[in-house]
């Protein structure tokens, strides 16, 4: 999470939970508590912000820290040799892409920086970047989403009053009005996957959601196991389409400028791939 040690000191002269940064769209707090979502779970949440015991504990059972670590303490971590099977990782507010206090060149550049570093670590190979966004507001994409799960609370309204997917089955779990936000998809958002295992320029017309994340990972590291109690995870899409594990994958690395977002290096492979993708288009695309 970006800005959760509360001991750092911004150049700006700011620490604690006053911690800010300018950037484009102005200057804000860097942390933002309510997203923070593994303060939500006892089995992850540090509420004191405690630090880790040391980089070699980060991500391990038993640190002080209880898996909510600073943005920094990512990067220290893998610097040091010690990358965690599985991150979450969320910018700087003002670098996180949300409207109103982040502006898109702000998030290019957490983004850029961020791959950029992980294409220089010899874990690169077997690593995928996924990379959500929590919200768009109609901004990518009004069209409204599919809905795959009924909802039936007094805030529902989209098919009646009361009623959001009338006739569609209904995952169990919480019903009230607080939960009604299980009534969806909603509107259409960006969706990429960044790695060697990816697929060369393609775009997948699977509907997937964000829940499909926590899919591959149950998938790949617990075993097929569900969080369940209602979660979208035991009905959404798989990601597997968008990787191809046949790749080869040697030096296929891409470098951007951060600043600016144009390539500054690529090599061989990406490049071929580049120019088969041009060669196959028809006219018009």
């Amino acid at each position: 999470m970006g800005g959760f040690d509360l001991s750092t000191i911004n150049p700006n002269g700011t620490t604690g939970c006053n911690r800010s940064s300018k950037g484009f769209a102005g200057t804000t707090n860097d942390y933002i508590p309510h997203h923070a979502w593994f303060q939500y779970y006892a089995s992850t949440a540090n509420p004191n912000h405690l630090r880790p015991k040391s980089i070699s504990t980060i991500g391990k059972s038993g640190d002080p820290a209880n898996h909510e670590y600073d943005l920094a303490d990512f990067y220290a971590a893998v610097s040091a040799g010690n990358f965690p099977a599985v991150n979450f990782i969320k910018a700087q507010a003002y670098q996180d892409g949300h409207a109103g206090y982040s502006d898109p060149l702000d998030e290019q550049k957490f983004i850029v920086h961020l791959v950029n570093f992980l294409e220089g670590q010899p874990e690169w190979s077997n690593t995928a970047v996924v990379v959500m966004y929590d919200d768009s507001d109609g901004w990518y994409d009004h069209q409204l989403g599919q809905i795959v799960n009924q909802s039936q609370t007094s805030v529902d309204a989209l098919n009646g009053p009361g009623f959001c997917g009338k006739a569609l089955p209904m995952l169990a779990g919480p019903t009230g009005p607080h939960a009604q936000v299980r009534c969806g998809y909603g509107p259409p958002q960006p969706f990429l996957i960044i790695g060697p295992y990816a697929k060369h320029n393609f775009v997948d017309h699977t509907i997937a959601d964000q829940t499909s994340v926590l899919q591959f990972i149950e998938d790949n590291w617990l075993g097929g196991e569900r969080i369940g109690h209602g979660s979208f995870d035991a009905i959404a899409s798989s990601l597997n389409q968008m990787f191809d594990f046949r790749q080869n994958i040697q030096n296929d690395l891409v470098i951007l400028n951060e600043n600016t977002g144009e390539v500054t290096f690529a090599s061989s492979p990406a490049i071929e791939a580049a120019k088969a993708y041009v060669a196959g288009l028809k006219p018009n695309e």
